[in-house]
């Protein structure tokens, strides 16, 4: 470490915040004079790259602060607080967002991202942001905050271990988005289009509710959080892409656990609000301390051999399931009645069994991809600060 230094990020790197946010009439769908308006709601939690946006902005009138290139790094400084990106795609900000773009004689840019993505940045927003009700970061104070630098190859090759991790963890999501197409697909194609009945559907079917297959539709439990415990507790950030994610999870202690704790198999159901309500994830997971909160509903099938039907059928009606929501602007729920209340097909046993053979395999690997990038995640999130403190050194070519 004799050669590493000790710089303020003001001495690296612009450092500049978005501009006011613009009236709805400025906002454009498709014009020759909009540009990307970049929104938090366009990444999420889990995202490294900021690759599109929703809307776009015209670019009359726009000041040069909100202005962003491909490739430099945007920092929240409001709602969801210190979350940072990488952008891919030119546009403009918003004054929730900070704008770093580094001076690359003397900083990586994948270092940077991985040095504000860690805690020894973290830290030092958190010491610094202001604000009763909601933090937020001025460009002074991230300027001044402190980083440790190695010589430029050596952050690559830091930089270059990290970004493998996380390149692994990306190409899993990718490969466990083709596997549910893929399921998916076999379950439109027996159940909607009845390919293997000559495109007719059996006979012997029936039309039924979603509720006359389970055993449970009921909303989450009220939690009582505390820092740390044994009790996981689920709730509306956690699902996305069909798929439930612990990190935003929290801890719970119960009087005593009920049958709203997750079984193998239940479906969830995000059942409150605007934007999240009506996504939708199977728990396909062995354990036996998780629960969900009173925002998300469980699905919970009658029978094993409804498990990856029900699954499938669910995860495919996310829209519909939003539209069946009622309540006033920002206060919608999404009923329990209501959600039983979806209609589909009722098929025979042996039709079941044979659909679930085909469909089982894929599940399953999608669920191991899922152990093997939570590993992934654990070990980067291991070594990004010994490396980045030079606690763990590593050879340069």
């Amino acid at each position: 470490m004799n050669d590493w230094v000790t710089a303020k990020l003001g001495d690296i790197c612009e450092v500049v915040r978005g501009g006011s946010p613009r009236p709805i009439m400025d906002f454009v769908t498709d014009s020759p004079d909009g540009v990307n308006w970049l929104k938090i709601g366009d990444v999420s939690e889990h995202d490294k790259y900021f690759t599109h946006s929703a809307e776009r902005i015209k670019k009359s009138g726009i000041v040069k602060s909100r202005e962003v290139r491909k490739g430099d790094l945007i920092l929240s400084n409001s709602m969801s607080f210190g979350r940072v990106f990488i952008t891919l795609i030119d546009g403009y900000i918003h004054d929730g967002w900070l704008r770093l773009r580094n001076n690359e004689d003397l900083l990586d840019r994948e270092y940077l991202y991985y040095f504000l993505s860690s805690d020894l940045a973290q830290n030092q927003f958190k010491a610094v942001a202001t604000g009763s009700v909601v933090n937020n970061l001025k460009s002074d104070t991230v300027k001044a905050v402190e980083i440790d630098l190695p010589p430029l190859a050596e952050q690559r090759s830091i930089a270059g271990i990290l970004s493998a991790l996380d390149d692994k963890i990306a190409n899993n999501s990718k490969i466990n988005h083709r596997l549910e197409q893929m399921a998916q697909a076999i379950f439109k194609s027996w159940f909607v289009d009845f390919e293997p009945w000559g495109g007719v559907m059996p006979e012997d079917w029936e039309t039924t509710s979603l509720s006359a297959l389970c055993s449970l539709i009921s909303r989450g439990i009220t939690p009582k959080y505390v820092d740390q415990g044994e009790q996981i507790v689920i709730n509306q950030k956690c699902i996305r892409d069909h798929q439930v994610v612990l990190g935003p999870s929290r801890f719970h202690e119960p009087k005593t656990p009920n049958d709203k704790w997750l079984q193998y198999g239940d479906v969830l159901v995000n059942s409150t609000g605007q934007g999240t309500l009506g996504r939708a994830a199977q728990w396909l997971e062995s354990l036996t301390n998780v629960t969900v909160d009173s925002h998300v509903s469980i699905v919970r099938p009658s029978t094993p051999q409804y498990v990856y039907y029900l699954g499938l059928f669910v995860t495919g009606k996310e829209k519909e399931i939003e539209a069946m929501a009622a309540g006033s602007t920002g206060q919608t729920e999404l009923s329990r009645e209501r959600l039983g209340s979806l209609l589909l097909l009722q098929p025979k046993s042996e039709q079941l069994e044979e659909f679930n053979k085909l469909v089982a395999p894929l599940m399953t690997q999608i669920v191991t991809n899922n152990h093997e990038s939570e590993r992934l995640a654990s070990l980067r999130d291991v070594v990004l600060p010994k490396l980045m403190s030079g606690e763990l050194s590593i050879p340069i070519d």
